[in-house]
């Protein structure tokens, strides 16, 4: 059985190198030529385009950026829904919202295929490593269908509840994770512009209760200026919005995820949404034109 893959960033690549380098035969296409070239060299078979990485797979995995690529990888003008055999699983990593769910289910079941919602949690570094979580709703049995391709890169496979379920537990997830971010990037800006001891200031926080597992990722690396993109400022900017909007739709008041939201705006307004999430602290640097960062080892 061929496996048809779509989207090989920081998550979807590492999916894709655990598939081919533990015995699956998949075949892949990205909109960029090298990490296509790059999953070849793991042994995945390279496509031209997403129409022949779907052409006639039983599976077929999408890990892109927004729900909206999703939408239209499968039922735009060059959709590739129609090339999948019927009893097809359409696979989608990617974290979407909970209407997407919604109208991915309807509009594969019109065509006599399955739609399965798996977003995951962790980073680049575990897809690469083969330890990602990964979050499904749906039937259990589909579930037991695909548990041997997710045991390729998953070290946790949560039922999470019917389909619609864990989207939505994505999205509360990524929420916590990244209004935690903005706060202690608002709170280390702060600290530097006061001339605090930054060292101090994150030895503290992390021996107390602001110590959080985001922190224990990426306070250390913010303070040393590390913005790598395991998790791009532009798509927690995304997933932040679909949480917002999510709540609104829910009839709740979103103060706190609006003010996230709009944070993370700002700082990708300000040129930063392809550095990693924590770039977000450049808003506040802009603003008081203090840089906050430790110290170099020779102290300085």
């Amino acid at each position: 059985m061929t496996i048809g893959f779509i989207g090989l960033g920081g998550m979807g690549g590492g999916l894709v190198r655990n598939l081919a380098t533990k015995g699956r035969a998949v075949r892949c296409f990205d909109l960029d030529p090298a990490k296509v070239e790059r999953a070849a060299g793991f042994g995945a078979l390279p496509a031209a385009s997403a129409r022949e990485a779907a052409d006639g797979a039983p599976i077929l995995a999408l890990c892109v950026t927004t729900a909206e690529a999703v939408d239209a990888i499968l039922f735009g003008p060059d959709g590739v829904a129609g090339l999948l055999p019927a009893g097809a699983v359409v696979l989608d990593h990617t974290t979407v919202n909970p209407g997407h769910v919604e109208r991915m289910n309807r509009l594969c079941a019109e065509r006599g295929l399955r739609y399965a919602e798996a977003p995951m949690t962790r980073t680049p570094i575990h897809a690469e490593q083969g330890c990602v979580n990964v979050l499904f709703g749906g039937e259990a049995a589909l579930l037991d269908e695909l548990r041997p391709v997710f045991e390729c890169y998953a070290e946790n496979v949560f039922h999470v509840g019917p389909s619609g379920h864990a989207i939505r537990l994505k999205l509360i997830h990524n929420f916590i994770a990244f209004a935690n971010v903005a706060a202690f990037c608002e709170g280390f800006a702060l600290a530097a512009r006061e001339g605090l001891d930054m060292t101090k200031v994150i030895g503290i926080i992390s021996a107390a209760g602001g110590k959080s597992g985001m922190m224990d990722l990426y306070g250390e690396k913010t303070l040393r200026r590390d913005f790598a993109p395991y998790m791009s400022l532009a798509n927690a900017q995304k997933d932040v919005k679909y949480y917002a909007r999510w709540l609104e739709e829910a009839g709740l008041p979103g103060f706190m995820a609006e003010s996230v939201h709009q944070t993370y705006a700002l700082a990708s307004a300000l040129g930063h949404g392809e550095e990693g999430c924590t770039a977000v602290i450049k808003a506040y640097e802009h603003l008081s034109g203090v840089e906050a960062r430790l110290p170099d080892p020779d102290g300085s």
